[in-house]
């Protein structure tokens, strides 16, 4: 009955809230999402020859809890600008399978200017667009899935309100006079070590694909051309020679015939074979296998356990389990794992905000 009252609330509220979105908005924007990037950042960036409207490209970590901004330089390939470490994820190693099971999205997203929060309540945020064309064609369901600031968070990547606000500019200038850019969110490192200590783990297969896209994009500097077809990421995939029809997706589908330039499938092919030999190698030599499920929810990059000691561990599930088991309950949580009562209560202060999820209310909660 009270969770009924709230979501009535919030609907009103929403009601009489004009809706706006990053650049779209009838009011200027928060000074936090027009800030300037920190005057050393932008040393950075000119010493690596990154101009500061380039595209960049994120990627994830959860295992290490690592967020890594990549940037194109000058000559067009793009080159790491900076490690985040990540302040708080939620979790287990793996994708995200249904609404509510509080699993961070694992896989390729695409970022708008529309995915862009900058009336967060959780400082800024960016929404993933989980879930994508890959998410649906396998019937997983949620929303709200977020980076966003606070170091607070279920479902999440969340940093510090400093960290976002520097990501959250990247971000923006990146989408300056372009559509998107694109999120890499990763179980770990798809290292043949790490992939060797979780070769027991029922998502292994989806690692692997994972690995396709990632070998891509380290070999050849560029971002790699996601799509999805028969269930199934595809990457860099264009038409044969002389072939009288554009490429068509659909997720669900038959994969149309398709060619990989050679010049990338070389360089992804012979990192692939140098991978799996040293997977096999260390398989052999019996390397200790990580836990299927650590019975923990998700994690926190050690540079911060002291400071918030008590945001570390949120569930402990026993007994172990050999798959992702339900997680218990916990109260008052909403899709994004925000805290409901904390959010109705600054709510009716802010405008409500673009974000994906549900139509018409319920917009502005990350």
């Amino acid at each position: 009955m009270v969770r009924h009252g709230l979501v009535l609330a919030a609907a009103f509220a929403a009601a009489l809230t004009p809706v706006t979105c990053l650049g779209q908005s009838p009011k200027p924007l928060p000074a936090k999402a027009t800030q300037e990037l920190p005057a050393g950042l932008l040393a950075l960036l000119e010493r690596k020859k990154m101009p500061k409207t380039s595209p960049i490209v994120l990627r994830l970590f959860k295992e290490e809890a690592e967020l890594e901004v990549w940037k194109q330089d000058t000559a067009g390939r793009f080159q790491i600008l900076k490690t985040y470490p990540i302040c708080r994820w939620s979790g287990d190693l793996g994708p995200k399978l249904y609404e509510g099971d509080r699993q961070a999205p694992e896989g390729f997203y695409t970022i708008t200017p529309e995915q862009m929060n900058p009336n967060s309540n959780f400082h800024l945020s960016i929404n993933l667009g989980y879930p994508n064309h890959f998410d649906r064609a396998h019937k997983r369901s949620g929303s709200f899935l977020m980076i966003h600031g606070d170091c607070l968070s279920i479902g999440c990547y969340a940093m510090t309100d400093e960290q976002i606000s520097e990501i959250y500019a990247l971000a923006r200038d990146a989408l300056s006079g372009r559509p998107s850019f694109q999120v890499q969110a990763y179980p770990f490192r798809l290292t043949p070590q790490n992939l060797a200590r979780h070769r027991n783990n029922p998502n292994l297969p989806f690692w692997k694909m994972l690995k396709v896209g990632n070998d891509h994009f380290e070999t050849t500097q560029r971002e790699p051309k996601v799509d999805v077809c028969n269930r199934t990421y595809v990457f860099d995939a264009q038409p044969p020679p002389d072939s009288p029809q554009p490429l068509v997706f659909n997720a669900t589908e038959k994969c149309p015939a398709t060619i990989v330039n050679p010049d990338i499938a070389l360089r992804a092919l012979e990192k692939r074979r140098a991978d799996e030999r040293a997977f096999a190698r260390l398989v052999e030599e019996n390397v200790p296998a990580a836990p299927i499920y650590s019975g923990l929810d998700g994690g926190m990059h050690q540079a911060f356990l002291s400071r918030f000691p008590y945001r570390v561990t949120l569930a402990k599930v026993m007994p172990y389990a050999s798959y992702l088991p339900t997680l218990p309950p916990v109260p008052w949580i909403d899709k994004d794992g925000a805290v409901t009562g904390r959010w109705f209560g600054r709510s009716f202060a802010k405008p409500m905000v673009c974000d994906a999820g549900w139509a018409g209310f319920l917009r502005s909660r990350c």
